[in-house]
């Protein structure tokens, strides 16, 4: 039986002497752990203004801040805005047109004002004005530039002041605004933005600005001379009417 649990023994252990053993487990050592990395040092901490107890209080000169104040109402305040109108806007209104802009640029207005033209029907829409009509304003040191576009709903709220040409002209643009005005939010009082160009006129008793499309050059010329009468006291009534609104002295704009 000795000889049996002998024979077993063999397999469940070792046959490495149990001296030996513990001879070599006397010299272990543990391992020494490697010491941790090294962080590196945090930044210092940046306070932000939310962090502050107290609400920070910028203190700026009470005169350039006015200064300021009053350049940003400058910039901000609109520039007056003229529409002119005719019929097939090739003639007449882009002559109106050119005309203001060139009464507006002598006296040094022009970042008062904004000017365009417009036609009540779009049949001649995006061509430029009649060559006769340009030829005759040319002669007098005019230029015209506009291109032919009718007149559009939002017409009536961004201009301040829409000349017709003539009668039926004027007609046509109230129909148009009470037709407009059903389907588009326009300013209810907008038809009264709408006025006779010849109104303006002191040296001409004419009441309307003739179509000179059919006639000669005489017919130009009558245009033009209507226009620059009208154009000149319209300046005139514009700026003494909205002195204050486009911050101009009342001094610097008699013609």
């Amino acid at each position: 039986m000795s000889s049996a649990l002998a024979t077993n023994l063999r397999y469940c252990h070792s046959a490495v002497p149990a001296s030996f053993l513990f001879k070599h487990a006397a010299h272990r050592r543990p391992k020494k752990l490697s010491p941790p990395l090294r962080q590196p040092p945090s930044p210092p901490r940046r306070l932000r203004f939310s962090q502050f107890p107290f609400p920070l209080v910028v203190v700026a000169s009470s005169s350039s801040t006015m200064g300021d104040t009053v350049r940003s109402a400058e910039v901000s305040k609109p520039p007056f805005s003229v529409l002119f109108v005719c019929l097939g806007n090739i003639c007449r209104s882009p002559a109106a047109e050119a005309v203001f802009t060139n009464i507006v640029r002598k006296r040094g207005f022009e970042s008062k004002f904004k000017i365009d033209s417009a036609g009540t029907i779009g049949y001649h829409e995006g061509n430029p004005a009649d060559l006769r009509m340009w030829a005759a304003a040319n002669k007098r040191g005019i230029e015209i530039t506009s291109i032919s576009r009718p007149v559009r709903p939002s017409d009536f709220r961004d201009f301040d002041l829409i000349l017709a040409m003539d009668m039926q002209n004027r007609d046509d643009l109230l129909s148009a605004f009470e037709r407009w005005s059903h389907k588009e939010k326009l300013p209810k009082d907008a038809y009264k933005k709408v006025k006779l160009m010849c109104s303006y006129c002191k040296k001409h008793s004419e009441t309307e600005v003739p179509d000179p499309y059919y006639g000669g050059p005489q017919g130009f010329e009558k245009v033009l001379d209507l226009l620059e009468d009208g154009c000149e006291v319209l300046i005139d009534n514009i700026l003494s009417e909205n002195c204050q609104e486009l911050r101009i002295d009342e001094g610097t704009f008699s013609s």
